[in-house]
């Protein structure tokens, strides 16, 4: 990669490269004048605005039968079973206290651990 060199800018490197025409390069493009007449003040009409730009061109509806047709129709969906949710409670119930009962099980193996090293420590 080459790096400019001399009394360039930073942003010279990131340019759009020379088209031969600098003398119109270097002035803005020139847009149709929309002044104001005289004793008007205000925005310009309805339309216009100062920079001369009236908006983009009016939109055209699609034809009525622009969309592809459609051949295949989606089955309706199905129903879901409905839930038993006393079943649902005493299942998560079940599983709560195999939860705490493991944790409750690896809690006194690490307490007896524990008390192990200690007393290996101490005596």
């Amino acid at each position: 990669m080459t790096t400019p060199s001399g009394g360039s800018t930073p942003d010279d490197y990131w340019r759009r490269p020379d088209t031969g025409d600098d003398a119109l390069a270097d002035q803005p493009a020139a847009g149709p004048a929309t002044t104001p007449p005289t004793g008007q003040t205000g925005p310009p009409p309805t339309g216009r605005t100062a920079s001369g730009y009236s908006g983009p061109p009016p939109s055209v509806p699609p034809p009525a039968g622009w969309r592809p047709p459609v051949h295949l129709q989606p089955a309706a969906p199905r129903q879901l079973p409905q839930q038993d949710m006393a079943g649902l409670d005493a299942a998560e119930q079940r599983s709560q206290r195999v939860t705490y009962g493991f944790g409750a099980a690896a809690g006194v193996v690490l307490l007896v651990l524990l008390c192990l090293l200690c007393s290996r420590v101490v005596f």
